[in-house]
């Protein structure tokens, strides 16, 4: 069982926020090369440091701050890495799903789902409003970006995972010894950490139901699964899509994207859509194929462990 997985005897939940507090550390220094970038071009060229997101994801070249940005969670997940299997003496794969080995059939099925989604109703909207996308496509800065993209967008989405789903989800867990406490408190962490992103300013903190919402359902799936798998192939599907596919001047991501979205930005009933329509709609395929079942124990019910693993190679 996946959560169960984090019940070492030395695992004590003061260790999960020690460990926190190293990622978080570690994940600040990623982001000192872009900082830096900032700082001698401001220097260079005597305009003022950006004070705002916005100001700043525009500062440099779309690509070069897409680059650094994204190096942060490099040195991010190589922390998280590190405090898993020497500070928590458990193995990598404990805090990614309770099989013998990652399924990456699953990670590419999730992948493949969202991935073929997210391009057909980007179509969709593109053909049904044309008025509100322009056309962004040029082919060297879109290579750039998709060279960046391919190579680095997983890692930050993976980051994000094993901090929310993974390290996280067990600490809860571990303190709780249930199974709602942790998907609610990784859920409402994940999104409100989103509310310094640019679109939430624009369009209010009714968008942080969908990153919620988003949240639970990454939860659910995780835990309905017993791994992150899927959880690790929808994130970096929606995150590289959406970078490929549209950008606009106020989103969190601002690519060099084929499409440019140019119309006002509105919080309404598209933001329900997901969380009411779509994402049920994927827990209904996934349960379907992997056979889910006994769905209220594995989302809420009590964890009992008999018999606690006591050393790391027990993952091995």
């Amino acid at each position: 069982m996946f959560l169960e997985k984090g019940f070492l005897p030395a695992n004590k939940f003061w260790k999960y926020l020690v460990g926190s507090t190293i990622i978080i550390i570690a994940a600040t220094i990623g982001q000192m090369p872009l900082a830096v970038a900032i700082l001698i071009k401001s220097f260079k060229t005597g305009k003022p440091f950006p004070k705002t997101e916005t100001d700043m994801m525009t500062f440099l070249s779309l690509n070069t701050t897409l680059f650094l940005l994204l190096f942060s969670f490099v040195v991010a997940f190589i922390s998280i890495v590190l405090v898993v299997r020497y500070f928590h003496r458990q193995a990598f794969l404990s805090v990614t799903t309770s099989r013998e080995k990652v399924d990456w059939k699953r990670i590419f099925f999730a992948f493949s789902l969202w991935g073929l989604f997210t391009v057909a109703s980007t179509l969709i909207m593109f053909y049904s409003s044309p008025e509100s996308f322009i056309l962004n496509f040029k082919p060297i800065p879109f290579l750039i970006l998709a060279i960046i993209g391919i190579l680095l967008i997983p890692v930050q989405t993976s980051t994000e995972e094993y901090v929310f789903r993974g390290y996280l989800m067990q600490g809860f867990a571990v303190l709780a010894k249930n199974r709602w406490f942790p998907l609610v408190m990784t859920s409402v962490i994940f999104g409100t950490m989103h509310i310094a992103n640019p679109e939430v300013e624009k369009m209010g903190y009714i968008v942080l139901v969908y990153y919620i919402g988003t949240g639970f359902f990454l939860g659910i799936i995780t835990l309905m699964d017993e791994g992150m798998e899927l959880a690790l192939g929808f994130h970096a599907a929606n995150n590289l899509m959406t970078a490929l596919l549209v950008t606009s001047n106020w989103s969190a991501f601002q690519t060099n994207s084929i499409f440019k979205d140019v119309s006002s930005p509105s919080a309404g009933f598209e933001i329900l859509v997901p969380i009411f329509i779509i994402f049920p709609m994927l827990l209904f395929i996934f349960s379907k194929k992997y056979n889910w079942s006994n769905w209220k124990e594995k989302l809420t019910g009590k964890i009992e462990v008999h018999k606690p693993i006591t050393n790391v190679e027990e993952y091995e």
